[in-house]
């Protein structure tokens, strides 16, 4: 078990926005940040992060916690892995009775971590090769050097070389105890018909892929031999770290940039990414070679709603990924577009022209995505009132996919301007595709329950829960203000474990049970009670728990004094009162529970005719009913029958 000291010392290492910031895009919203939320689909921030406190809560989805609960939510990480994680990255001292030899950690990794340490591995292998093999400098090193690379670059980037040999890397690799069935899942290796094993890339050069968080998740190795049977590029298959659809070429390297110009450039190779940085240009991303994917779009959209997609002079490549444009048009982003002169690309341009043409060329020659579609199209259609016809319905349908109306109108009369058409025609149409889009979409989520049914579910579901959230409250209140002073200078700790003993306020939910036996503990031990006990808890559920209901998504405005001259209750006033409120409530329901109890004892009675059975439990629930009314009166409460 790791002390408490040392997993406090990790999470003060690691600033949780700087972590949560590697992969979701945040911006100041009072003295919080704010963002897309990374669990799921949003398109209105509900994603907040204390800095202050160190935790993060999503207020869409529910999810919460500190740095290591996000960590293991967003990577899949157990809680000792997201911790060791961390204090790997910001340099923290590992306890020593968790360091364990490398044959002992292949033994023990699962198959995730094994098949990070092994890419890790191989990384490393392929990068040596270029520098210091001569076959890898005489033809890896060679190659990128004739494209133009730099040698900072090509070691910013990790590029590499695979012998020209058939068990090169294998035989390498076994040689350092790596299993042969995890080299062959990797895809590193592969094996024949014949069971013969044999180096997936040989002979080719290395480009590594890293993840949003920058680990080395998979490998794609471009032929270097002109042969009409071997693909130009092998990369690597579906893993458990690695799933091409969900991942972008450079991100890692990018985010950074991204965040500051609040802008992507989106390629479609590796090469063209890396020119671009050689040429300056650092937020840029690759789709590698695929259409572009919805899961790719959620990506860019954790770290900006602008997107300039690179296109080089290939007409027919231009209209194969019109639809991708279309889909990050359907997710709220701002699209444009640069085209490049017949015959280049964005490596090939960026090397011919040199860093400051082409930082000037991309400036100056970036367009709106849905002028650029009508020129584009238009060309075509020349004089054919036919294909004419077709455009328009082509640019309507791109138009539609825009989820803000204002935008949609200003394209709109902009494409009847170029189209030269009747501004009220496209409107009819657009409003038609648009009725189309929508019922599409509605179909993926309305439910087929009935009215009554639903509203049924959620009449039980809020009676269910009135508890819950009263219990929540007063322990979120005991957190953070446990020494308060209340009634006759006792501290509010004192005064609610009193009450537990006197049984005036008692718990049903098994969470609230261990939140109160843990704050109990601490009690009795005389440790302060601070909230960073709780934030920083070695137990995922209670820090998930503190960090859930200690983030507020409203503040209170200092409008209220500036502006209208209303000056608020002391903080200390209104937590006093708002304790005296929660210990109230939460006695009455208890109160309540007892006489429903009681009530029932009653009936049993009634049936068995045990007279006095039914005269002790009237009397109880007299008692109890006195009670429930001196509770009320004294705050001056309702309590309806």
């Amino acid at each position: 078990m790791i002390a408490q000291s040392k997993i406090e010392e990790i999470i003060q290492a690691a600033p949780i926005e700087q972590v949560i910031g590697d992969i979701v895009r945040l911006k100041r919203a009072g003295a919080n940040m704010q963002g897309l939320c990374p669990f799921h689909q949003e398109k209105t921030p509900s994603f907040s992060v204390s800095i202050s406190k160190g935790i993060f809560k999503c207020f869409g989805c529910g999810k919460a916690g500190n740095v290591v609960n996000f960590l293991m939510e967003y990577e899949g990480l157990g809680y000792i892995e997201a911790l060791k994680q961390l204090a790997e990255r910001f340099s923290v001292e590992w306890p020593q009775f968790e360091q364990v030899n490398q044959e002992q950690e292949s033994q023990l990794k699962n198959e995730k971590e094994s098949l990070q340490i092994l890419n890790n591995w191989a990384g490393t292998f392929f990068e040596k090769n270029i520098w210091e093999l001569e076959e890898g400098k005489l033809i890896g090193l060679s190659y990128f050097e004739e494209r133009g690379f730099r040698e900072d670059i090509i070691k910013k980037f990790k590029l590499g070389y695979a012998p020209d040999q058939w068990t090169a890397f294998y035989d390498e690799a076994l040689s350092n105890q790596y299993n042969e069935q995890v080299l062959i899942s990797s895809g590193l290796v592969k094996k024949s018909d014949q069971g013969k094993v044999y180096d997936a890339y040989r002979g080719r050069v290395i480009f590594p892929i890293l993840g949003a968080t920058g680990k080395l998740i998979a490998f794609a190795g471009r032929q270097l031999k002109k042969d009409e049977k071997s693909p130009k590029y092998v990369n690597s298959p579906e893993t458990i770290l690695y799933h091409k659809s969900n991942e972008l070429y450079g991100l890692f390297y990018a985010k950074n940039a991204i965040r500051k110009d609040d802008f992507v450039y989106l390629v479609e190779g590796y090469t063209d990414v890396i020119s671009l940085h050689q040429s300056g240009v650092e937020n840029v991303v690759a789709s590698s070679g695929t259409s572009l994917t919805e899961q790719q779009i959620k990506l860019i959209k954790r770290h900006t709603e602008n997107v300039v997609v690179l296109y080089d002079g290939d007409a027919a490549g231009i209209k194969a990924s019109l639809r991708g444009i279309d889909m990050l048009l359907e997710q709220g982003l701002n699209v444009r577009v640069v085209l490049f002169p017949d015959g280049e690309d964005p490596d090939s341009y960026a090397q011919k022209m040199g860093s400051e043409a082409f930082s000037a060329y991309l400036k100056n020659e970036v367009k709106d995505f849905i002028l650029f579609k009508i020129h584009l199209l238009l060309k075509e259609s020349a004089g054919d009132p036919l294909k004419k016809a077709q455009v328009t319905k082509d640019i309507v349908n791109s138009i539609s996919k825009i989820p803000d109306s204002i935008k949609r109108m200003a394209f709109v009369k902009e494409a009847a301007s170029l189209l030269q058409m009747n501004e009220q025609l496209l409107i009819t149409e657009l409003n038609k595709t648009r009725k189309d889009f929508l019922t599409s979409k509605e179909k993926e989520w309305v439910k087929e329950e009935p009215l009554p049914v639903i509203v049924e579910q959620i009449q039980g579901l809020v009676q269910e829960k009135g508890s819950l959230a009263q219990e929540q409250h007063l322990i979120k209140l005991l957190i953070q203000n446990a020494h308060i002073e209340l009634v006759d200078t006792q501290s509010f700790v004192k005064v609610f474990f009193d009450m537990v003993a006197n049984a005036q306020i008692g718990f049903e939910n098994e969470t609230m049970l261990l939140l109160v036996e843990e704050i109990h503990q601490f009690y009795l031990s005389n440790t302060p009670i601070t909230v960073e006990l709780f934030t920083m808890h070695a137990n995922p559920i209670i820090s998930g728990f503190a960090a859930n209901v200690l983030t507020e998504r409203y503040q209170i405005s200092n409008a209220w004094e500036d502006r209208f001259d209303i000056i608020p209750d002391s903080e200390d006033k209104v937590v006093k009162r708002d304790i005296e409120s929660a210990l109230l409530y939460l006695q009455l329901h208890n109160n309540r529970k007892l006489m429903t109890e009681t009530l029932e004892s009653i009936k049993k009675a009634i049936e068995m005719n045990n007279e006095e059975e039914i005269r002790l439990n009237m009397e109880i629930y007299q008692a109890l009913k006195q009670r429930e009314s001196q509770l009320s009166s004294d705050k001056g409460l309702v309590v309806f029958e």
